[in-house]
């Protein structure tokens, strides 16, 4: 399965959001999911709580909250690696999925995966640019992560300038469609299941990616084990 049919699965898993009895809080939350591949409805209830909300995929339940609980929360946008007391509907969005990314949040959620790479400094890291000059904007970043303890970076690109020179991380030029039209940052998180996760997105207009981030080990696996197989030479893989 391709990056690319990676993304369809996931686009296939829907979820939908129930707001019951408080209209004024569903067109709210219908802009901040609005990037989300969560459908936000209005229901009623008879008896029972007010102002509470359901997440659902097809007749299955996930989970269920205050809805002021929600809106309280300052920040939808970035997958973020905080402890937050209060995520028993955040918590099913795990592979969560986004729809018309500009390059400024793709970068600001590349952040958050090589921030959590960083801080554990070890284990590997594998990063998608598109293209080699994308790569050299990150440079620097880029040389500090492989230089870090004992995390092995991997980086590719398809090759549309010069390879940067430089032995901190090893640079993957590849010439395949998949390479040309994904942006990934996966990280294996040294292998505990806790720290892993992964962005994934192509770019289906100039500019615009849809994709989605997550943190379920057995996705941020296939991941790194699909580019592996695929890209790296044999004595490469599973090198920390």
């Amino acid at each position: 399965m391709s990056l690319t049919e990676l993304i369809a699965g996931v686009e296939a898993e829907e979820k939908t959001l129930t707001v019951y009895d408080a209209d004024d809080a569903v067109e709210e939350l219908r802009e901040r999911f609005a990037d989300r591949n969560v459908a936000v409805e209005a229901g009623r209830t008879t008896k029972g709580p007010e102002r509470f909300l359901v997440l659902g995929h097809g007749e299955e339940f996930l989970a269920a909250t205050e809805i002021d609980a929600l809106l309280e929360r300052p920040d939808l946008e970035s997958p973020g690696f905080e402890d937050d007391p209060y995520r028993p509907v955040l918590d099913h969005l795990d592979e969560t999925l986004f729809t018309s990314y500009g390059r400024r949040k793709m970068l600001a959620a590349s952040r958050e995966m090589e921030d959590r790479a960083w801080r554990i400094g070890k284990g590997q890291l594998h990063a998608g640019f598109q293209r080699m000059s994308t790569l050299a904007t990150r440079l620097e970043s880029y040389v500090a992560l492989g230089e870090r303890d004992s995390l092995t970076v991997h980086a590719y690109a398809v090759p549309d300038a010069a390879i940067p020179e430089q032995d901190a991380f090893v640079v993957h030029p590849e010439e395949t469609d998949e390479i040309a039209e994904s942006w990934f940052v996966a990280y294996d998180g040294a292998g505990v299941d806790e720290n892993k996760c992964a962005l994934l997105a192509e770019e289906r207009e100039p500019g615009s990616f849809y994709g989605f981030w997550t943190y379920d080990p057995d996705t941020v696996d296939y991941i790194i084990g699909h580019l592996s197989s695929t890209y790296l030479p044999l004595d490469a893989n599973g090198g920390q």
